[in-house]
């Protein structure tokens, strides 16, 4: 985002040089202008010497020419101004120089315009080249007061005009040479100033363009002044859609009524500013967000207009919450360690009174209810303990139709499940996955033994499908069964943790098997009933090829 302030600031006072020598120009072409308009009357007065008259007029077509040739020049901005500057304003002295030769008294009149040329040219130039345009015209000022001494024998007495015309050119330099200086001081700043300022405009653009809030800026009639991406997405508009791809100077009542409203009612409270801080905060529910607007206005006044900060609340409470279950799960995750020393002890002790020969039916039983309560809180403190560990993965190169495969054959053979009950269709045999091996194996453990516990245990009540998801650098993994399906009130409590509807069951297993596949960055969903083909459930994950 950085800004060369160096180049934009030479071209910038360049052209402010070229638009000066242009209005320089223009005031030489009205001198010339004046002096064709005029020479009649300068021949006719004592203006001019007898023998000069022709010179005079030749002088006078000469500049002319000359002014409208250089305002020719300066117009198409030719040749560089560094050397068209300088040149012209030697020319205009030689020209002056030799108008006040041609001069009956030789220093007064014409002379006059010396000083002008200086004091433009050092303005002009910056300072630069001031002296020296000082020097040459005084220079010349005292050559010609001198040749008229000699040659027309005038008294000494004539030489403190050229004098004081020379001091004058000097002083005329010196003070240009100064105000340029601070003109060019004040350019140079007031571009830096202005740069900054545009810098800073880009700065501020590409912040709030990746702020995750959205942002709108309103004025007093509520016109969209200022916007974002985010915004546009989170009041549910399509950012790609170029119809609606700008917002500048558009009425917030026709992008959100809803919002207009809200706006409006908090322009008009009466309530101070110091005193409605609460009432800034305002929410907003729509088809697919639950919104929350933070409300700030853009001066004293509120009705000058406001900054509007647009949160998606539902995601901040998102966060929250996986904030306050990652707390819990290492709080279970110590718990779970506490408990498993005890329980390994429970369980040791009841196997020793399980071996002894003379136990009552009724204590067996009671034995074993034990032994099962034993063995199920096991398997939940293994599972909170995996639970713990979701984040360490030891992703692999794994070749998924190898993977597939084996799976299948260890699986039908663990779980004792008939070959002809459990289909494998394999779409895809060729494709490789960066994954934690041991973590697709459990999630695939766990939605198989589900599906097989509530199918009807039939010639292929089971199916684990592999094949090309609808975006081609997917695959995707379905595991379906012909069970009695998902009632529509469980679905939306399916991956909660310790929700289940199994009297044996942790309620576990498909949220660790989606937390499993989140940190793999793969995607496990249910297939929502309106899509199903058949009676059942069908789970699907989505994982991206390697």
């Amino acid at each position: 985002m950085a800004i060369d302030l160096t180049p934009n600031i030479d071209v910038t006072l360049t052209a402010a040089r070229w638009r000066s020598l242009k209005l320089y120009n223009g005031y030489r072409l009205l001198i010339a202008l004046l002096f064709l308009a005029t020479q009649n009357a300068f021949r006719d007065g004592d203006f001019l010497q007898n023998s000069e008259v022709p010179l005079f007029s030749a002088l006078v077509l000469g500049y002319f020419i000359f002014s409208c040739i250089s305002a020719i020049l300066t117009w198409l901005e030719k040749p560089n101004i560094d050397f068209n500057l300088p040149a012209q304003i030697i020319i205009d002295i030689v020209f002056i120089l030799l108008f006040m030769h041609a001069q009956q008294n030789g220093v007064t009149g014409i002379g006059l315009l010396l000083i002008i040329t200086i004091a433009s040219a050092s303005l002009i130039s910056e300072g630069r080249l001031a002296l020296f345009y000082a020097a040459l015209a005084t220079i010349g000022i005292l050559l010609e007061q001198s040749y008229q001494l000699v040659s027309a024998s005038k008294p000494m007495e004539n030489y403190s005009g050229a004098v004081m015309l020379s001091l004058s050119c000097f002083a005329t330099a010196w003070l240009a040479y100064s105000l340029a200086k601070r003109v060019q001081q004040s350019e140079l700043l007031a571009s830096e100033r202005g740069l900054d300022v545009k810098n800073m405009a880009q700065i501020n653009a590409l912040i709030t363009h990746e702020m995750q809030d959205g942002v709108l800026v309103v004025d007093q009639n509520l016109q969209i002044k200022h916007h974002n991406t985010q915004a546009k997405r989170l009041l549910g508009f399509d950012i790609e859609d170029n119809e609606q791809g700008n917002w500048q100077e558009k009425s917030l009542q026709i992008i959100s009524p809803e919002i207009s409203g809200m706006i409006r009612h908090w322009m008009h409270e009466q309530a101070t500013l110091a005193e409605s801080g609460p009432a800034n905060i305002l929410k907003l529910n729509t088809s697919s967000h639950e919104l929350r607007l933070r409300l700030l206005p853009v001066a004293e006044n509120r009705h000058q207009g406001a900054v509007i900060f647009i949160e998606d609340w539902s995601q901040m409470q998102t966060q929250a919450h996986q904030v306050k279950l990652a707390a819990l799960g290492r709080l279970t995750a110590n718990i779970a360690h506490e408990i498993r020393n005890p329980l390994s002890a429970i369980s040791h002790a009841n196997q020793l009174l399980q071996e002894e020969e003379d136990s009552s039916p009724a204590n067996k039983r009671m034995l074993q209810i034990i032994a099962d309560n034993v063995q199920r809180l096991d398997q939940i403190i293994k599972d909170v303990l995996e639970l713990n560990r979701r984040d360490r993965t030891n992703q692999e190169m794994i070749h998924l139709e190898h993977f597939i495969t084996d799976f299948y054959t260890q699986f039908c053979a663990v779980e004792k499940i008939p070959a002809h009950c459990f289909k494998l269709s394999l779409h895809n045999t060729d494709t490789v996955i960066a994954f934690d091996r041991r973590h697709l194996n459990q999630i695939l453990w766990n939605l198989c033994k589900n599906g097989w516990r509530h199918s009807k245990n039939s010639e292929n009540s089971l199916e684990l499908t592999v094949s090309n998801a609808v975006k081609m650098q997917d695959v995707q993994i379905e595991i379906s069964d012909d069970g009695e399906g998902i009632p529509e009130n469980v679905r939306n409590h399916l991956f909660e943790p310790f929700f289940t509807t199994e009297k044996s069951g942790t309620g576990l297993g498909l949220y660790i098997a989606r937390e499993l596949a989140d940190a793999n960055g793969a995607k496990l969903q249910l297939k929502p009933s309106a899509q199903s083909s058949s009676a059942g459930s069908q789970f699907i994950i989505y994982i991206k090829k390697a």
